[in-house]
Order: C-alpha cells, then sequence, then structure tokens
C-alpha cells in the first residue's frame, strides 16, 4: 500500500468513525443520522460508469473494493459499509439528478468519492444546505480546499491541479529550458487549474507557452485542437485532458 493510499484510509476511517460517534449521540437523543443504522453505514457516490469519462469508473470500483475490505475486518464500529455507486455519465446535470437522489430517496449518511470537476460543483450548494457531508471529493480543482469556510460539508483530498500543474512547469524548466510548449487542456476548472499551474511553474524561466487549445467534454474528437497545435510550432505537448481525449492526442 502506498503512502498516499494508506494516508487516505487513515482519515476515511476516521472521518467515518467520527460521523457514526455523532450518530451514536444523535440516537440516544432520537435524532439519528441518515443511512446509520445498528449494523450498517451506507454511503454514495457519483461515478462516470458510462459516457467521455468512464475510464475513471476504476476510481469508485477501487473504493467499493477497499470497503469490502473494510467490512470483512469488522466494519467501523462494528458496523458494515454499504457503498452505493450510480452512473452520471459525467454529465454534471445528471449528477444532480442523480445526488438528490441518493439523499433524498436512499437516505445516505454522506455522499463519497463523488468524480469530477464540474460534478461535484453542481451539487457543493445542495449538499451543504442539506449538511450532507460531501466527502473526499474526487477532484484537485482549488475551490475544494480554498472555499471551505464557505463550504464546510465539503472535503477534497487530491492534490490540487495547479499545484500538479506548477510541478510540470518546474520539471521543463529545468530539463527543457527553452521549450515551446502547446496545450490542449479541458474547458473547465480542471483544465483550467492545470494551465495556470504550468504557467506559474515556468515563470522567471526560458520556457514559454505558445499556444493553448480548449475543448468541450461533450465533443466527439479534438481533432481540429490537435491541428492548431502541431501548426503552433511548438516543441513540447501538455496534455490536461480526460482519458477518451488524451488518447485521441
Amino acid at each position: 500500500m502506498t503512502r498516499k493510499l494508506a494516508l487516505t484510509c487513515l482519515a476515511l476511517a476516521a472521518a467515518l468513525v467520527l460521523g457514526v460517534t455523532a450518530a451514536f449521540a444523535g440516537a440516544a437523543k432520537g435524532t439519528a443520522d441518515p443511512g446509520v443504522t445498528p449494523t450498517s453505514i451506507l454511503l454514495g457516490g457519483t461515478s462516470p460508469l458510462s459516457g467521455p469519462a468512464s475510464a475513471y469508473a476504476s476510481v469508485a470500483r477501487g473504493a467499493d473494493a477497499y470497503f469490502k475490505y473494510v467490512n470483512a475486518k469488522g466494519g467501523v464500529l462494528g458496523r458494515t459499509i454499504s457503498y452505493k455507486i450510480v452512473d452520471d455519465g459525467y454529465n454534471p446535470a445528471q449528477s444532480v439528478q442523480v445526488t438528490r437522489q441518493l439523499v433524498e430517496q436512499e437516505k445516505v449518511f454522506a455522499v463519497f468519492n463523488s468524480l469530477g470537476t464540474e460534478q461535484n460543483l453542481a451539487v457543493r450548494e445542495y449538499l451543504n444546505v442539506s449538511k450532507v457531508p460531501q466527502l473526499f471529493v474526487a477532484s484537485g480543482a482549488t475551490t475544494f480546499g480554498g472555499d471551505y469556510e464557505q463550504y464546510p460539508y465539503t472535503i477534497g483530498f487530491q492534490p490540487s491541479y495547479q499545484a500538479e500543474g506548477w510541478v510540470y512547469g518546474k520539471y521543463l524548466a529545468r530539463t527543457a529550458p527553452g521549450a515551446r510548449v502547446a496545450v490542449l487542456f479541458q474547458n473547465d476548472d480542471y483544465g483550467k487549474d492545470l494551465l495556470n499551474g504550468l504557467k506559474k511553474g515556468i515563470q522567471r524561466s526560458a520556457v514559454k507557452v505558445i499556444a493553448a487549445q480548449p475543448y468541450d467534454v461533450t465533443a466527439s474528437d479534438v481533432g481540429s485542437q490537435v491541428a492548431k497545435l502541431k501548426a503552433s510550432g511548438a516543441d513540447t505537448f501538455a496534455i490536461f485532458a480526460t482519458p477518451k481525449f488524451a488518447i485521441q492526442s
């Protein structure tokens, strides 16, 4: 187990223990939290099981496998974890619909590990107003760490995309001084944060971003963007894209 995964698992276990302990206290007063019974904890999350980012379905399936491992070891405070994964097709409008279903019909204790920047932004306000924990958001968008005061029920865990982009920039500045960079990026906070981080990483170096082309996640392909980037005369290609478009590029 990697250190990052181990820390993630420990943090999740702590969050669940704290949540169930709070539920115990509520139960004593007749106000037990939704999704917590004497024998189980119900979590829910959205994932692109289909659609343009379906390669990311492995994120939810990996979490589900870990929960099964936890359950085999006795669960959390004697309770097993049920993790209901629903497909949103990587469509923010669908994310809203199925998240409301998880909260209002399934009565989940928390929304856990839902994937996608725009998808999590689309449901953040609703979950915070409803006081449903939005736990371990599967996105590195800066807002999920930076706006914690406004959205106290939302908790991220990934390193930020801006920090990731900054690392790429620093690497280029050190290993390819004078590089002329063309960037393909997803036209949302995911791609823009990576691009902004890259630009910060190459500051005070001879590396230059000479072309950048956005794409929409609903597009069928990125051929026209790649053609424009190729024509720019760049010698380095940065791809800030989900798997389908990264493969096309």
